[in-house]
């Protein structure tokens, strides 16, 4: 009886039932009406024959228990049933059925589900054919409609002798504006090409000094000191990334501010709020770099303290490991804690709709920069900056749109660069009588009402316009000095500028 029992389970007569339901079910609305009732006789076939066999097993069992046996379980589950009537199909079951034909019939089951997935295939495969050959005959369609219209033109210009007409103007004007579009194009190509060369001058002028450093200690038997420390200010690493980040940093005042503005300006008409958003999204990008940073470099001071040998110092060390993986941080996490920081700040707003993330790309490169910044060995930051404090002609420059007698600053549009106490590069601030740290006057367009002797144009709102210059006397009693109304102030200190002033 177990050797019965063991060949009905591995023949697996109820999965193949199942997976025959299964395949019914979803044939059943493609199939017509014959092949679902041959589907449904098929199934009650095997059925009956699993149920034969298991009305065979049931009399073994029984069997095995002598002449009364298993007549309770008999009397108690299967007297019922066959009295509510239960009755298994006993015509269909022969006396010659066996499991070695529901094995033969699941084989057979099994041959044509393969020749029908075959014959699927093959389908499949004339059918990619067939598209890919459509995809070709229509190429060769629009080569034809396009070879017919040259011959069209061809014929056109043969028959014609007219010298210029104002169609050929205008062509020739449509080209020329392609042409100038075309140079600018290759210029801005040019500026990139100029940019990329001058940063691998800039990696091979670090390269060399470290293969000068590398060829001295080499030329010893004994170890030789490097040229300079990665910790003092003539380290090679440290002059010409000060330098290009000086540079980036000028760059995205002049550009990548303009193209935030242009961001904000499609969700917020707050000229004032616009600006302040900014310049807090580049605070805040300070504010979480250095914190990584700060978190990066004692990881890293901790695991070369375990290793460190060498005549250099663990901190010369240290720097030397941050100059050669500079880009070893989260960016995504350094953005997410701005957007994070500009959503607590109950200064600036937008609409409910919209979230910083529009500004994202800014915010971004504020980010990379303000890492790269704080990895020199003499780091490069940002001034404090607070509303309402007072105007500092040698940190700021005057806004376009400033009160030039106001002593305090309304809100700052750009920050000051510093390197310790000295200042690199000039922020920008906006001065108005009566600004205040707990109500800051927004205005909600760049193009509000300014004094009478000043005037205002749409078209400078991506262009700063000449702010006066600030002249040598002092006012009595404070520490302002008196504008003039005439003079242009300086333009944006770049890498190049010299600090002779200060």
């Amino acid at each position: 009886m177990a050797e019965s029992l063991r060949r009905l389970v591995n023949i697996g007569s109820f999965s193949i039932l199942q997976e025959k339901l299964e395949r019914w079910l979803d044939d059943y609305h493609v199939n017509s009406c014959d092949q679902n009732v041959a589907k449904c006789c098929e199934i009650v076939e095997l059925n009956a024959r699993v149920q034969g066999q298991l009305f065979k097993l049931l009399s073994l069992c029984s069997s095995e228990g002598g002449m009364y046996g298993g007549a309770s379980a008999i009397k108690s589950r299967l007297l019922p049933w066959l009295g509510q009537g239960f009755f298994a199909a006993g015509a269909s079951v022969t006396a010659d059925t066996s499991l070695s034909v529901l094995a033969e019939s699941a084989e057979k089951d099994r041959e044509i589900n393969d020749l029908q997935d075959q014959f699927e295939r093959s389908v499949n495969r004339l059918e990619d054919d067939l598209h890919v050959n459509k995809v070709e005959n229509d190429d060769l369609k629009a080569e034809l409609a396009d070879t017919q219209d040259e011959l069209h033109s061809i014929k056109r210009e043969s028959t014609s002798e007219k010298m210029f007409n104002e169609t050929e103007i205008r062509d020739l004007r449509n080209k020329y504006r392609d042409s100038q579009d075309e140079i600018i194009r290759l210029r801005s190509q040019l500026d990139r090409k100029d940019a990329e060369i001058r940063h691998m001058r800039s990696e091979i002028a670090i390269l060399g000094g470290r293969s000068s450093d590398l060829s001295n200690s080499l030329s010893s038997y004994r170890h030789l000191p490097r040229a300079a420390s990665p910790l003092s200010s003539d380290d090679t690493t440290q002059r010409v990334r000060q330098q290009s980040l000086i540079q980036r940093f000028n760059d995205m005042f002049s550009q990548d501010r303009l193209d935030a503005m242009d961001t904000l300006r499609r969700y917020s008409d707050d000229h004032e709020n616009n600006q302040r958003i900014i310049s807090i999204a580049l605070n805040e990008s300070f504010t979480a770099a250095k914190l990584a940073f700060r978190t990066f470099k004692s990881k890293v001071r901790t695991n070369l303290s375990v290793t460190h040998i060498g005549p250099e110092t663990l901190e010369e060390a240290v720097q030397d490991y941050i100059n050669r993986n500079t880009d070893l941080y989260d960016l995504p996490a350094l953005v997410s804690d701005v957007v994070r920081a500009l959503n607590r700040n109950l200064k600036v707003s937008l609409p409910p709709d919209v979230s910083y993330n529009v500004m994202s790309s800014f915010i971004r490169e504020a980010c990379k920069m303000a890492w790269q910044m704080s990895a020199l060995a003499h780091t490069l930051d940002i001034a404090i900056a607070t509303d309402a404090e007072l105007f500092d002609e040698y940190k700021y420059r005057r806004s376009y749109d400033s009160e030039y007698t106001a002593p305090l600053v309304n809100h700052h549009i750009w920050p000051c660069m510093m390197q310790g106490t000295r200042v690199l590069v000039k922020g920008e601030a906006c001065t108005r009588r009566g600004a205040s740290l707990t109500s800051p006057r927004r205005s909600r367009s760049p193009t509000r009402s300014y004094s009478p002797n000043r005037s205002f144009s749409p078209v400078r709102a991506r262009s700063r316009s000449p702010s006066p210059r600030r002249s040598g006397s002092s006012l009595s009693g404070s520490g302002f000095r008196s504008s003039s109304r005439g003079s242009p102030s300086p333009r944006p200190f770049t890498a190049s500028t010299t600090l002779s002033s200060y």
